[in-house]
């Protein structure tokens, strides 16, 4: 199993309606990618801050698939690609944490 989590920063002069066009219509249409096994998004919790925590970014996801090879089909994935070459201009930051 491997566990995919980006983290997206968006910019700060998006509109509200920006933001959802890329939850709806940008991070929600990775959910039907073959390789992907499950599909998290969200966005930073409302809990009380901690040093630790960073509550600063936009939007997150957490994909998990079979292995590395379905993870790296993912990625050239016509779906992927072009949910990347909409979007890439809403972000001034990717974090991306991959484990298995």
């Amino acid at each position: 199993m491997l566990v995919h989590t980006v983290i997206f920063y968006l910019r700060g002069d998006l509109t509200d309606a920006q933001k959802q066009e890329f939850r709806n219509e940008g991070l929600e249409s990775l959910r039907p990618i073959s390789s992907v096994q499950q599909l998290f998004i969200g966005v930073p919790a409302s809990i009380p801050p901690r040093p630790v925590v960073d509550l600063s970014f936009t939007f997150a996801i957490t994909a998990v698939f079979a292995d590395v090879a379905a993870h790296n089909a993912y990625q050239v994935d016509p779906v992927h690609l072009a949910f990347v070459n909409r979007f890439k201009s809403y972000w001034t930051k990717v974090q991306i944490y991959d484990a298995e």
